[in-house]
């Protein structure tokens, strides 16, 4: 037998898909997939579940603490090394502050650490 003669006998059978039967086709893939994906996201969602539950059985309880003595008043921090002790804030965010304060070293060109800033204030002008 000839491979072509069956090749052609077998495509002259088929029948011809139209715009719509193609559609339904590929609407049936798509939901095929999405329902796959679905019942996979159900899965994961599920062993985590499990898993976090036998985590918190497995779980050591906690030892009952006694009542905390009080906490000693902190003592001052020390200054880090080229620091130039504390800055007071008025009326200004520490985020606005620091980009304040790289703004006036990047102007002047020497390093942050070299510069000493006493206190930062919002003037408000009308």
């Amino acid at each position: 037998m000839n491979h072509t003669l069956l090749l052609s006998a077998a495509s002259a059978e088929a029948p011809v898909l139209g715009v719509g039967g193609a559609a339904v086709i590929a609407l049936l893939g798509y939901a095929v997939v999405f329902f796959g994906l679905v019942l996979l996201m159900l899965v994961v969602m599920a062993m985590g579940k499990i898993f976090t539950s036998l985590e918190k059985k497995n779980a050591p309880a906690p030892a009952p603490e006694a009542a905390p003595a009080p906490a000693p008043a902190p003592a001052p921090k020390p200054v880090a090394p080229g620091s130039a002790g504390q800055l007071k804030l008025y009326n200004v965010e520490p985020k606005t502050a620091a980009m304040l304060m790289a703004i006036v070293a990047d102007k002047m060109g020497k390093p942050l650490n070299e510069l000493r800033f006493i206190s930062i204030k919002e003037v408000e002008t009308k």
